[in-house]
């Protein structure tokens, strides 16, 4: 009730940016995990190392980071609509070159593209739906988790398009490079009318700047977020990988724990979305922060297979709502001043830079176990970083006034 008559205040205007960005952030989730879901046929088509393997997940997450930097600095310049639509083709151009382009050099290209994409996405979607429901959130949760129903659907529609030929890959590259012109499409079609320079000028000195540097609140986000998406993008870039260099589960099977953990990651949003109306969102995001440790061990350290399944439930579950959680305690920050939103993801998308070379790297001289093991320190200090954020809220209320 409460969500319906939230959106009957929307004019028709903002209905429709609602559900594009709602639209836009699906496809953004399929984009994400074709990263991970994609690496081990390509490695084996093209034949490179763990190492390499590891590059092409942290290039990912440079262009990642540039993007969210950029997406919101841009929009000063060409406007919030060109932006996101030059930010976007990138999205196509990745695929056409993972399809056409037959020399590895030429990969890394291909996966910084992919990032800024993803990135530009991330902040545009972010940003917009804040701009609606500032601080709320459910209405966070609601839109990250039509990023788990597009993470869901990658894994399945790559089953089908492969089946038991494992060759056949290369159809879910034609699929993204089609639904990468979709989303170009959809981001053309939202209603924006950009803010004019003299308006642009007078907001940027009304909000204070950079203030948001002188915010306690800044930081704990920050570093929330920074081991948060360490711990997603090591996950969702060396998972499959994991499972089926160990030979702890077939390949066939590892796509489909893929799409497990995005199906409890979506339950788990729409968990907290419904929760975070009526329950208070530090004592929801405590509870996650306890699951995710626990059920990141059982995951990573199980070696009997409905055990590993449990975890991955468990673990998906947990995790779901602590990146939009945490993002709502920013929102106050981030209507405040025009540039939080874009230091607080460049920043934290810092994370999602290290980590998967760092597992890269361990495998390469450890092992893959040994490399995804040490995902778990990483997840213990974001659990700690939690506890820490919701005690300063609960305290000091946001911002420092």
């Amino acid at each position: 009730m409460r969500q319906a008559g939230f959106l009957q205040q929307f004019d028709a205007i903002q209905k429709k940016r609602f559900f594009i960005s709602y639209t836009a952030f699906l496809i953004n989730g399929m984009l994400a995990l074709s990263i991970g879901a994609l690496l081990p046929f390509l490695r084996e088509a093209r034949g490179f190392d763990y190492v390499f393997n590891g590059l092409l997940v942290s290039l990912h997450s440079v262009g990642n980071l540039a993007s969210s930097f950029l997406a919101g600095i841009l929009p000063r310049f060409l406007g919030r609509k060109k932006s996101i639509l030059l930010f976007n083709s990138f999205f196509a151009i990745a695929f056409l070159i993972i399809l056409f382009g037959k020399n590895n050099a030429l990969l890394p290209v291909a996966f910084v593209m992919t990032g800024l994409a993803r990135g530009a996405a991330s902040n545009f979607c972010n940003a917009v739906v804040n701009e609606l429901a500032t601080g709320k959130a459910w209405i966070l949760n609601g839109l990250h988790a039509m990023f788990s129903v597009g993470a869901f659907l990658l894994p399945i529609i790559l089953m089908l398009f492969t089946r038991s030929d494992g060759s056949r890959w290369i159809l879910v590259c034609w699929f993204m490079l089609a639904v990468g012109i979709l989303c170009w499409i959809l981001y053309f079609l939202i209603p924006f009318q950009d803010v004019g320079k003299a308006e642009a000028d007078t907001r940027k000195q009304a909000d204070g700047g950079f203030g948001f540097f002188r915010e306690p609140i800044f930081y704990l986000c920050v570093s929330t977020l920074f081991f948060y998406l360490c711990t997603e993008q090591g996950v969702i870039g060396w998972l499959i990988t994991y499972f089926k260099d160990t030979g702890l589960m077939s390949p066939g099977l590892s796509q489909l724990m893929a799409s497990v953990q995005w199906i409890m990651i979506l339950a788990g949003r729409l968990t907290v979305a419904a929760l975070s109306t009526r329950v208070d969102k530090n004592k929801l995001l405590r509870v996650m922060g306890i699951g995710f440790v626990l059920f990141g061990m059982l995951l990573l350290f199980s070696r009997n297979v409905p055990l590993i399944i449990i975890g991955i439930m468990g673990f998906g579950y947990s995790m779901a709502g602590i990146y939009p959680t945490t993002v709502s305690y920013a929102g106050e920050l981030m209507h405040r001043y025009t540039y939080a939103w874009s230091f607080i993801l460049t920043l934290a998308s810092l994370g999602s830079i290290i980590m998967p070379s760092v597992i890269g790297r361990i495998a390469e001289s450890a092992g893959i176990a040994y490399g995804m093991s040490s995902i778990i320190v990483v997840v213990a200090v974001d659990m700690v970083l939690i506890f820490v954020l919701t005690a300063y809220y609960k305290t000091r209320g946001g911002l420092e006034r």
